[in-house]
């Protein structure tokens, strides 16, 4: 199942991609793991880039959010908590913390 935010002004206003982890978590019953696949590989097929990005794996392009936490289930079940260390964008490294 692929997971987004839809964000938009009228009838989605959440951005924060935890959120709808959490969501598919509670609503629909997916683990943190199947959640976390949702906003990534599953997402990136949805939108007809699986070939390219959704995955760490060679010839992927990739940014990437390194978040400082012992297991998957904490981006599902904290969110809004902190824990983004570092962002990784078109090979530019930022600080988060």
């Amino acid at each position: 199942m692929a997971i987004g935010s839809d964000l938009n002004p009228g009838t989605s206003p959440f951005a924060n991609l935890q959120l709808m982890m959490n969501m598919a978590c509670t609503l629909f019953r997916l683990t943190p793991e199947e959640s976390l696949r949702g906003v990534t590989c599953h997402a990136a097929q949805a939108i007809g880039q699986g070939r390219n990005i959704g995955q760490i794996k060679p010839g992927f392009r990739a940014d990437l959010a390194i978040w400082y936490i012992e297991h998957p289930s904490e981006l599902s079940y904290q969110f809004g908590m902190g824990g983004l260390s570092k962002r990784i964008v078109a090979g530019s490294v930022e600080d988060v913390l």
